[in-house]
């Protein structure tokens, strides 16, 4: 099975090697100059003889898609209470703050004015 370009590719190929020709690149067929008078020295129209005649090393790479399926499996959601999250909160801020009096970020004295005692508005 021969395999034709597109008109897309087509039109690439003939605008780029008549461009090429235009910037008295050499050509690639042999036309005698009874034939250049007659295309009337066109790039286009000698390029367009050119693949006709299969001469340009062309050559074009198609990018084919992908022939599998791929399923998609859906997220699933852990369901944590608000009690947990406030826990959860509580718990990570416990282990802040002995990090920095740890460190020695923070005195332990003002450790116990900055605990936060769960009554304030939110």
């Amino acid at each position: 099975m021969q395999e034709r370009f597109t008109k897309f590719e087509t039109a690439r190929i003939l605008g780029a090697r008549a461009l090429q020709i235009a910037m008295d690149a050499p050509l690639l067929l042999k036309i005698s100059d009874e034939d250049l008078k007659a295309l009337k020295y066109d790039s286009l129209r000698i390029a367009e003889k050119e693949l006709s005649s299969g001469v340009l090393p062309i050559a074009i790479s198609r990018p084919l898609p992908r022939k599998h399926k791929e399923k998609l499996t859906s997220v699933k959601e852990e369901r944590v209470s608000d009690e947990e999250i406030v826990a959860k909160e509580q718990q990570v801020e416990k282990e802040i703050v002995e990090d920095a009096e740890a460190l020695g970020f923070v005195a332990p004295d003002e450790v116990s004015e900055a605990e936060p005692t769960g009554t304030e508005e939110q």
